[in-house]
């Protein structure tokens, strides 16, 4: 048990039910991925089909932005959502700052996608928004759940990430070409209010905060060698396989596979092997705890994405097993960042848990932005085998350096 944690049992505080907590941040995680699937897999290709440029579509992506800087506003977000004195006030600021997330997906509507000024204003909020939801969404899902449920709650945060990329991205283009861009998206929008109610519907934590608490703020998060060392692991543990994924459906497609095979394998291959990693993920790091088990999926990974480099080098062209590498890729990758966050929940401080979260998650970011563009700046003249290659060193590289990393203090 955490000092933290002991603190908190001894002013007699008591968590919600665990089940409650995983269905309601579960809600929340698959809503701000449906607005990252409309935003940066549906959105693009509505706009290339109403006659945008690469440069314009390119411009919207820049609403990326609230995602990897959050960090910025993450304390004050976490001071009045955990004041020192009072309830803890999640659902409000969720149900607010929501609210505007909603509002502005409903402006996408009216705007039209071919008004790119204004719809792109919009998406900023939306996407602002949808960053600032997740602040306290984490907060709320740290002080929730104990150390034994924690992966039940990353598993819901992953899992709920491919749900709701397989619906702003897939469905979300199937209305389109049903009932239109307005309609399409307004149902988005209701899709929304819908996943938010189960949090709504729940409690916050009863852990009350302490008077004697220090104020929360960046400063105060990077005092501590927990939050440094973690900011360190996922730095490493993101650099490499992000590096792979954004290489994976260009090499797959210049391999000879028909773009409605990789949508197939994107839309239900992958989405259901995520969801099956994310749900292994939760039952392991609940065995085994989150060290071991994100320590073997990364060495996991690695061998799978060597396999992509000695696939690439040797000019195989067998699409059976192309696929049987992108499944194993998308399970072990969603099983490892179950394993990730878990840890990270661990290192992060119930005094400000929303702070410490949201940095490891912007560094997430982050080294993935740098990740994808030092594969469009050095992809093409390393080729596909060298890329792999080194994405899987840095695996391996990184599962060594794992062990030599300071773990949390318990007691």
């Amino acid at each position: 048990m955490s000092v933290d944690q002991a603190s908190a049992q001894v002013s007699g505080d008591r968590l919600p039910a665990p089940a409650s907590v995983v269905v309601g941040v579960g809600g929340l995680y698959v809503a701000q991925s449906v607005i990252g699937g409309v935003i940066f897999t549906g959105l693009p290709a509505v706009l290339r089909q109403n006659g945008a440029s690469l440069n314009d579509i390119a411009f919207i992506l820049i609403t990326v932005l609230p995602w990897s800087f959050k960090f910025l506003w993450a304390p004050a977000v976490e001071r009045f959502r955990s004041p020192r004195r009072g309830a803890r006030r999640s659902r409000l600021v969720i149900g607010v700052v929501g609210s505007f997330a909603v509002a502005a997906v409903v402006a996408c509507a009216l705007i039209g996608p071919t008004a790119l000024g204004p719809l792109t204003v919009a998406i900023m909020i939306a996407s602002f928004a949808s960053a600032t939801v997740d602040i306290a969404c984490d907060g709320h899902a740290v002080e929730s759940l104990a150390e034994k449920n924690r992966g039940w709650g990353n598993a819901a945060q992953v899992g709920g990430a491919y749900l709701g990329s397989a619906i702003g991205a897939g469905v979300f283009l199937v209305l389109i070409d049903h009932v239109g861009w307005t309609q399409a998206t307004l149902v988005m929008s209701g899709v929304l209010v819908a996943l938010a109610l189960p949090f709504m519907a729940t409690r916050d934590s009863g852990w009350s905060a302490r008077p004697d608490r220090p104020r929360q703020s960046l400063k105060a998060a990077l005092k501590r060698p927990e939050v440094r060392s973690g900011l360190v692991i996922v730095a490493l543990y993101v650099l490499g396989q992000k590096w792979s994924m954004v290489l994976l459906t260009p090499f797959v497609v210049d391999s000879g596979v028909g773009l409605s095979t990789v949508g197939l394998l994107n839309g239900i291959g992958v989405t259901a092997m995520g969801l099956a990693g994310a749900l292994g993920g939760g039952y392991l790091v609940r065995r085994f705890g989150s060290f071991p088990v994100m320590t073997v999926s990364l060495a996991a990974q690695s061998v799978v994405i060597l396999g992509f480099a000695i696939y690439a080098y040797l000019g195989v062209r067998q699409p059976v097993m192309l696929g049987a590498l992108a499944l194993a890729s998308a399970g072990t990758l969603a099983l490892g960042f179950v394993a990730l966050y878990s840890e990270l929940m661990g290192r992060a401080s119930l005094d400000q848990a929303g702070v410490d979260f949201t940095l490891f998650q912007s560094m997430d970011a982050i080294v993935s932005l740098i990740g994808w563009q030092l594969v469009g700046t050095f992809g093409d003249a390393l080729g596909f085998a060298w890329c792999f290659a080194i994405a899987a060193a840095i695996g391996f590289a990184t599962v060594i350096a794992l062990s030599r990393l300071p773990r949390p203090s318990v007691g």
